[in-house]
Order: structure tokens, then sequence, then C-alpha cells
């Protein structure tokens, strides 16, 4: 049997079918490995499947094997994780276009994964002032310092001293790429990117031997947003990726923070404009921000062993039908869309809030069982 990782893989193979189209498809048919052998009339029916987009998947699909192609992808990236695998980080699941196929590199923590351990984006301009680099390094070294796990770009600059600073302070660090797992841009951080594979992770969506290219930036950025639970700008003018992190932020319901600067700073005019629009200041009084970041809920696993029963939340109608179906032993998904009658989007849509909640988890395979 192919395993649903597979046609996640092969999918993302198909010009034209990106993120949000892969996720409506598996919303729409259940799981990928169903929409894949789906006749034209019936992907049709799927919102933002053209016509002509439509033709492309009829012609590529009948060329592509999945199980083949993904043998052949393991052997040229060994490391990576799509949205059927129980290791894929479960923020970045949550957001409308996660990457098909996150590759990775470094030391994994599943809790980081999971949710349960908190991830606080820190992104800024790559020609930052000396006032810039000093907060920089202190928030970074606080968060730190206090369990949270810092998540930056490894650009030049705000990046590079968030990444810096966590390390320094015995913390982990995630760098999120524009370029291949295995490509170090810019070149002056190779010394950088091999303290990282110790100390945290690298991923990214592109292959690898993927070399930088100006559009991969603007796109890695939803990732940075995707896997925190807050965003931090340190400095950035009006012009700046940092504020595209920040807008992906606000999409994604996550906090944003700036760092106020003076009216006439350039570097601190993209911050200025955040703040008008609502986000939350950075103030010199840190173990405030560490409060108020430590104040956002984070995703814990419930033990069914010790959770009290009175402690099992209030479920939707469409939420509790999917949660008495399961058991404490995996069912394939098709099994638990019979059970409850459900249509197989709704039954997705349902397991992954589920998921969230902690009380359900997924193995590989599209199988369920309750935590």
């Amino acid at each position: 049997m192919v395993e649903e990782s597979a046609y996640w893989l092969a999918w993302a193979q198909i010009s034209g079918i990106g993120p949000v189209l892969l996720r409506r498809l598996q919303q729409h048919f259940g799981t990928l490995a169903t929409a894949w052998n789906a006749t034209k009339v019936q992907l049709g029916e799927v919102e933002g499947l053209g016509f002509q987009t439509l033709e492309k998947v009829v012609q590529q699909r009948s060329r592509l094997h999945p199980e083949q192609l993904f043998t052949k992808h393991q052997q040229e990236n060994s490391h990576f994780w799509t949205p059927a695998d129980a290791d894929y980080p479960r923020l970045l699941l949550e957001t409308p276009s996660p990457p098909p196929i996150l590759y990775y590199r470094g030391e994994v923590e599943l809790q980081e994964n999971l949710g349960q351990k908190p991830m606080v984006g820190i992104v800024g301009t790559r020609q930052p002032s000396e006032y810039g680099i000093r907060w920089t390094r202190q928030i970074s070294t606080a968060l730190a310092k206090n369990g949270f796990t810092v998540v930056s770009g490894m650009a030049e600059g705000i990046d590079t001293e968030s990444h810096i600073a966590a390390m320094k302070a015995g913390g982990r660090t995630i760098a999120v790429l524009g370029t291949g797992v295995d490509v170090i841009y810019p070149h002056k951080n190779r010394d950088l990117y091999k303290q990282i594979l110790t100390a945290g992770l690298v991923v990214s969506e592109y292959p690898t031997k993927t070399p930088p290219d100006r559009t991969h930036f603007p796109r890695r950025n939803r990732i940075i947003a995707g896997l925190s639970r807050a965003i931090l700008v340190m400095e950035a003018p009006l012009k700046s990726g940092a504020l595209i992190t920040a807008t992906y932020a606000n999409e994604f319901g996550r906090d944003v923070y700036a760092l106020p600067g003076r009216v006439d700073d350039h570097p601190s005019q993209g911050c200025l404009k955040l703040l008008s629009q609502g986000a939350s200041f950075i103030l010199k009084e840190l173990d405030e921000l560490l409060t108020m970041l430590g104040a956002i809920p984070q995703i814990d696993g419930v033990e069914a062993s010790t959770a009290p029963e009175q402690l099992m939340p209030t479920l939707s109608p469409e939420l509790q039908m999917v949660m008495d179906a399961l058991t404490s032993e995996a069912l394939p998904f098709d099994f638990i869309v019979q059970q409850t009658g459900m249509a197989a989007g709704s039954v997705s849509s349902a397991l992954l809030q589920l998921e969230l909640m902690g009380l359900v988890s997924q193995l590989p395979g599209m199988r369920y069982h309750k935590s």
C-alpha cells in the first residue's frame, strides 16, 4: 500500500498545484490518495481548480508513480516531513498553506513539532542599527533562557543576531531558509549554519541543491510566521521582508510585537507602521513581554490514564461524532468516514481540530487513535 506521504509528494510535482490547492484537495477528498485516483469531473468540483490546471493534472499524473517517486526522493532528500506525517509541525499545519514537503537538517525536538514548546519568530532588517542589535540580543537571550525556541531566517542583520544570541544563552533556534537545506546563504553565515545544526534545525520547503532565488524569500516568511506563536519585529524599514512576515502572522492569528524607534529613523519606519496598525509594543520591561508570550495557549497533550473525565472539553456534535468513532487502537481514515457517515472533508477537518486539542493522534498511513 502506498503511504499518504507519497501522494503529498506526487501532487506537489504537478505544476499549478500549490499549498493552498493541496489543502483544498485533501479536505474535499479526505486523502490525497483518493484525490489522485479521482476523475477529471470529480476534481473539477474542487474550488480553485480551473480548466487549464485540470488539464495539467490529467496529463502530468499519468506520468508519475507516487511510490517510485517517494523512494527516489528519499534517496536524494533523506529528511523531510509531509502533512501526513505525525511529526509535521502542528502549528504550521494550522495555516492555510502548509508546505506539502518540509525538509530539515539538525536536531529534531518533538515538543516543538507538537506545539508543546513555545516558538517565537524574530525578524528585521539586514542592516540594523546598534540599537536594533542590542535589543535583538537582549530579547533573544531572555527568550532562550526562559525556554522559548527562537525562529528566524538566517539572513544578515537581525536574523543572524537572534540565532547567535539564542544559542549563546544555551537555547534552541530554527532557521527557515529560502534555499535547499544544504545550501548556505549568505555564504558568510556558514559557521552560523554549522552551529545551528547542533543547537536546533534548518528547515525549507525547497529540495536539496536549490539555489537562492528572490521569489523564495517572501514565501519562506509564511513558514517563519506559521511555526511561531508570535512574531517580534525588531527593526524594519517600510519596504521589508519583516513586514511580509508580520502580515502572514496577522493572517494566521499570531500575535505581532514591534520595537518602537524614533520617527525619523529609517530602520524604524516599518515598526512604527505596525504599531499604528495595532501591533503590541516591545517595551523596556522584558519580564512583561515574557509574561505576555507565556500567556499564549500551548497545545497540550491529554494523557487518558491521568486526565480526570471532567476535564474532557465539551465538543461540538460533529467533533463528538468523530471522537466516538475512535478507539485506543489506530483506525484507517476511510473506516472512520464509514463509521461516522460524514463527508470525508468534514471528517478530515474534525480530526485536525481534535489533534490540535491533544485528543487524537495521527500515525503514518492516515491512521488515527485516541491520545
